[in-house]
């Protein structure tokens, strides 16, 4: 075996580390595992559990990682953790280690994985070396671009998911006054994520804007009440969930057509996150794409833009894997290749 190159997606609710090698020009993952984060006081212990259990020397790692970095340093969002890249050099012998924004990560995923992975919701024309922009709803709500410098690509991470929240209508207006009246300062974040998903459907139960029958109730109170929202909308079984599910892709829509606005994403944008490929249906209805492209003078500019859904749940660690391999590796830059081992 050549070169080996740990890489790792760090999640609020899960982390995903693999160990991938560079054969024939291209990223192999040869060892995966997926871990609750939650189950671990720090990222250096479940580092240290996987190399139990894979115990291969690794060159250099990567890890994207939910929050902002600075310095080498990252307090995580959505987890009790102060995660340090020095502090991973020593668990890995001195290796170099790179910590970047999970969203840069799953930024340089993209062009690492093949076109199987994606979906395409909007053609569009995209323009060579345009920038692209990459937005992501899972546990939180993640915003990236990628910019050409001339030769490559450049991930730019940004806390975008943080911005505040703009209503456009008087539903949304409504809904604003609800989060605010819970949490002070409303945040994209607040409705574009798994949490968020579950506030937009208490929001319509308890301002009257449907009922929740008792099935419902009972379901969502016996497993992830965010996901059964998405899943009984999807069925159609209950009108409040489908409320819910309209509302939700309408604003992601929305945000998704901002943050293309601001990176002036000629080059494409990319709609990645774990909540994406469960509403697939949903997001391919047309729904999203008409709150994306309202954006009044600027609709015919959109336009243009291409969107599409990333489907493989894997792209932030190849894309951490990509750092790994290209900080350490002369330069080489390889794209994703087939899984041989995974755990």
């Amino acid at each position: 075996m050549g070169r080996v190159f740990l890489a790792g997606d760090v999640g609020g609710t899960k982390t995903n580390l693999a160990l991938f090698e560079i054969a024939r020009g291209r990223l192999t993952m040869r060892a995966s595992s997926r871990f609750p984060s939650r189950e671990f006081s720090s990222l250096e212990r479940l580092v240290v559990s996987f190399l139990e259990d894979h115990p291969m020397r690794v060159h250099a790692a990567c890890f994207g990682v939910a929050g902002p970095v600075v310095n080498g340093r990252c307090e995580a969002t959505n987890l009790p953790w102060m995660i340090h890249s020095k502090a991973l050099t020593r668990v890995l012998k001195r290796s170099p280690v790179s910590l970047i924004n999970d969203l840069a990560a799953t930024a340089y995923g993209i062009h690492t994985l093949p076109p199987r992975a994606f979906a395409t919701l909007h053609l569009g024309t995209p323009q060579r070396g345009g920038t692209i922009a990459v937005i992501a709803a899972g546990t939180g709500l993640g915003e990236a671009a990628l910019a050409w410098n001339g030769r490559s690509y450049q991930a730019l991470p940004t806390e975008g998911g943080h911005t505040d929240f703009a209503p456009r209508n008087d539903i949304e207006v409504d809904l604003f006054r609800y989060l605010a009246g819970k949490f002070g300062h409303v945040s994209y974040e607040r409705l574009l994520s798994g949490p968020g998903k579950l506030a937009i459907y208490e929001f319509l139960r308890d301002t009257g804007r449907g009922q929740e029958p008792e099935w419902l109730r009972k379901r969502m109170s016996e497993s992830d009440a965010s996901a059964v929202v998405s899943e009984v909308a999807l069925s159609g079984e209950s009108s409040i969930c489908v409320q819910a599910l309209e509302l939700f892709v309408s604003l992601y829509g929305a945000e998704a057509g901002n943050l293309a606005l601001k990176m002036l994403a000629t080059g494409g944008v990319y709609i990645g996150g774990g909540i994406a490929p469960t509403i697939l249906p949903k997001l391919q209805d047309g729904s999203f794409m008409r709150a994306f492209l309202d954006k009044g003078r600027l609709s015919a500019l959109l336009s243009k833009m291409p969107v599409r859904i990333i489907l493989d749940d894997r792209a932030a660690l190849f894309g951490a894997a990509y750092v790994a391999a290209t900080g350490s590796a002369a330069g080489q830059r390889p794209t994703a290749g087939r899984s041989s081992k995974k755990k």
